[in-house]
Formats: C-alpha cells, structure tokens, sequence
C-alpha cells in the first residue's frame, strides 16, 4: 500500500481521470468512516489517498463537491447491485423481493466502512438539498420496486396485508439493520449473514405459503 501511495504521489497525473477520482471517493469513505462528517478535511483526504490536496481540489473543487460525489457513488452503487440481484432472480414476484432484501447484506455494499459513510450523511446531511437531489429519486424507486413485489405477491397468496405498509415495513427492517445492528458505533452486532436470516424469517413471518420458515 505504501509503495503505490509513493508511487501515486511521485507521478500524481498519470492516472486517468476516472481512476483517479474513483481513488479520491474510496478515500473519502475510509477517511467518513473514522472521523465523521463534520470532521472530514480536504487534507485527510488527501493524506488516505497519499496525494497532495491540490490533486483533490483539481479534481472536486471543494469538499462539498467531493462528498456530493461520494454519496452519488454509493446512492448509484447500491441501486445497480439490488437491481442486478433482483433481475437475477428470475421472474417470479417472490423471488425478485427477497433478492432486493437480501442483497442489501452482501458483502459488496454492507461493509464496515460504507455503512459508517452512510450514517455519516444520514446523521448530518439528510434533508438538506445536495441529499435530497441524490437520494431523493433513489429512495423512491426502490420503495416503488418493493410495493409492486409485495402487491404481486399478496395477490398470489391472498394475504390480508396492505402492499404499502409491508414494503415500508420490510425497507425499515433492514434499514434498522444496517443503521441500528451493522453500523459505526454498534461494533456489528449482526453481520451479513445473520441480518440475511433475520429478513428472511420476516419474509417467512408476512408470506408463510411463499416462504415456508426453515425448521
């Protein structure tokens, strides 16, 4: 890790652009993940990602822009695995939901550092309009995604549960899980695996006949 860090440093524009801002975004995220929102600095940055903040600024004019850039990252991120899991899945409605549940606990996006980013924007940026433009069409989507597999699989099963109030209960367990149970400050209590165990007893406890619970 040293020798690259030297490395990057002694030829800091040999890396193309994208790599190099991919670079500065992996480093934000380390860096929010030990220190926070609030205390974050443009040199911590720089620093993680052995760079001078010069470089940083050339390529994200300020800290705002940086962050802006790093929650785009991981708000884009996320959406492409849970669709990715999700289409994978194949075509049945029960299928699908429970890949877009469980796929919020792969290894990929549920890791120590990224949940620690996350709740560092939601503990400090959220409501505020750079948030809101990133997040805001995500958020809904998703919530869309999820009422419209809970109707379809409701409608199979002739469940006696409101579409909208399952989806949003199933999206606030595993936020809780990820916020509550896998984050910063909870010295991950749950992990991956046992969080994919709790959402799907929960998937077994809204639709028994489509996910008979394992004994």
């Amino acid at each position: 890790m040293a020798s690259a860090r030297q490395s990057d440093t002694a030829s800091p524009r040999k890396a193309a652009r994208p790599v190099r801002r991919q670079q500065l975004i992996d480093s934000t995220i380390t860096v929010l993940a030990r220190k926070g929102y609030a205390s974050l600095t443009v040199a911590d940055v720089a620093k993680e990602a052995g760079l001078s903040a010069g470089i940083v600024i050339f390529h994200f004019n300020s800290k705002g822009e940086l962050l802006a850039a790093v929650l785009e990252a991981l708000a884009a991120e996320y959406r492409n695995h849970w669709e990715a899991s999700m289409e994978g899945a194949g075509l049945k409605p029960a299928d699908r939901l429970k890949a877009l549940l469980l796929s919020d606990f792969d290894t990929k996006v549920y890791t120590r550092e990224k949940l620690a980013a996350w709740v560092a924007f939601w503990g400090e940026i959220q409501g505020r309009p750079f948030h809101d433009q990133i997040c805001a069409g995500f958020d809904a989507e998703r919530q869309a995604v999820t009422e419209e597999l809970c109707r379809r699989v409701i409608a199979e099963g002739g469940y006696r549960l409101d579409p909208a109030l399952t989806a949003r209960g199933l999206e606030s367990l595993g936020d809780g899980l990820w916020v509550g149970l896998g984050g910063a400050g909870y010295k991950g209590q749950v992990n991956g695996s046992q969080a994919k165990q709790v959402m799907a007893a929960t998937l077994a406890a809204f639709f028994p006949e489509h996910y008979p619970a394992q004994g």
